[in-house]
């Protein structure tokens, strides 16, 4: 199958959809802290939904593995570097998100991480020249500019929410924590490390080329050519996450925490209710020495949920990745627009932007809108791609 840049930014939507809804699960849990349920959704995220799904879609997964590790080392190893660098930017995250909100967290911090993982692996390859002197690669790259219009217009946004919204709303919206300052430091090296991800996909296409040839052979659909390749950049972002996860578990003794002993979530990502992350309910008993079998099933459940939900993102973009034609680079862009654009949606659904101006309101909107129509622009990019392959080839 060819490239379909429409069916690619369908697919695109579709993981950004996943990406900016992992964390709504975490909402859900009850009096466990951060590194729990943040190592609980990693190895779900991270270790098993690759390998699991990978395993359904992918014949011969093992030995493309073990085929591609044979022919060239190196190209694991450098896998799984770019994924460990990832893994970093993944850590202070949810940080951004802590301090920033929903949709302002992930705008400034998906914002960054959308230009450097989009134009950096062409800087890099020495593609870009070419790029810049072709139609459908200046398209593409107008459609990066407009998407960081889009954020830094998000930002602006912020910066007008912190100085009218009041400290009620912050909590009523779930923001006790609220703080642009903070939150943009911690969102600037978060999509600075975040933008590595791409490194990692391009050091592992070798992986793709051989699961590709088997998916062919066995006469299944190539576009699941990336699934392999998505196991070892994983490997690396877990073994990041488990490090620093572990590193908390024995600094704050929250082991225990995992056979029900009650701890506090210092995401605080939820309505100041009997019903939050942080405060126990006085009519709940389980909130008091002990959680409850049913309540510490509901927490292991619903980490393991934003687990799998977050690797959808990925699972989406592989797929959009095959569709997207030589400028597969571009598949960055559309990804990282496609989860904004989704997390200022549920941070409108969640009320972060009640009490705030006309004006402010407007930002938003702007920014949304220019969002969408960044993600428009790079994929009539590709399109234009898919045109002047066929005319190259008469030429030659």
């Amino acid at each position: 199958m060819g490239p379909n840049p429409f069916i690619g930014v369908i697919y695109h939507w579709i993981g950004g959809f996943a990406s900016a809804t992992n964390f709504i699960p975490f909402r859900s849990i009850k009096r466990w802290s951060w590194e729990i349920y943040w190592l609980i959704q990693g190895f779900a995220a991270w270790i098993v939904a690759p390998l699991v799904l990978a395993f359904i879609f992918v014949p011969n997964l093992s030995s493309i593995l073990h085929t591609a590790y044979q022919q060239a080392p190196s190209t694991f190893y450098y896998t799984i570097l770019w994924g460990i660098l990832w893994g970093m930017g993944g850590l202070t995250f949810g940080l951004a998100i802590r301090y920033l909100g929903f949709a302002l967290g992930y705008a400034i911090a998906l914002g960054l991480c959308t230009a450097f993982g989009t134009l950096i692996p062409p800087i890099y390859s020495g593609e870009i020249t070419s790029i810049m002197h072709e139609r459908s690669g200046q398209t593409i790259l107008l459609g990066v500019i407009v998407c960081l219009i889009a954020v830094a217009i998000n930002g602006m946004a912020g910066v007008s929410k912190e100085r009218e919204i009041s400290e009620e709303d912050m909590i009523e919206a779930g923001e006790r924590d609220y703080s642009f300052g903070k939150g943009l430091a911690v969102a600037i090296f978060a999509g600075i490390m975040s933008s590595f991800f791409a490194f990692g996909l391009k050091a592992g296409a070798p992986i793709a080329v051989i699961a590709k040839q088997q998916l062919l052979a066995h006469h299944h659909l190539d576009l699941w050519q990336n699934l392999p390749v998505l196991i070892v950049v994983l490997w690396g972002g877990f073994l990041t996450n488990f490090v620093w996860s572990v590193i908390l578990i024995f600094k704050n003794e929250s082991i225990k925490q995992f056979a029900g002993q009650p701890g506090l979530n210092p995401m605080r990502a939820t309505h100041a209710s009997g019903d939050t992350m942080v405060d126990f309910d006085p009519l709940d008993p389980s909130t008091y020495d002990r959680l409850s079998p049913r309540t510490l099933l509901a927490n292991y459940f619903f980490a393991a949920l934003a687990g799998v939900i977050w690797y959808f993102q990925f699972f989406f973009y592989s797929m959009g990745q095959t569709k997207m034609g030589k400028y597969d680079f571009s598949s960055w862009t559309l990804h990282m627009a496609s989860i904004i654009i989704f997390a200022t949606l549920w941070g409108i659904a969640l009320k972060e932007w009640r009490g705030t101006s006309l004006r402010t309101k407007a930002l938003v909107t702007l920014g949304l809108a220019l969002l969408v129509g960044s993600t428009v622009i790079v994929g009539y990019g590709n399109y234009l791609k898919t045109l002047e392959a066929p005319a190259t080839a008469l030429l030659r």
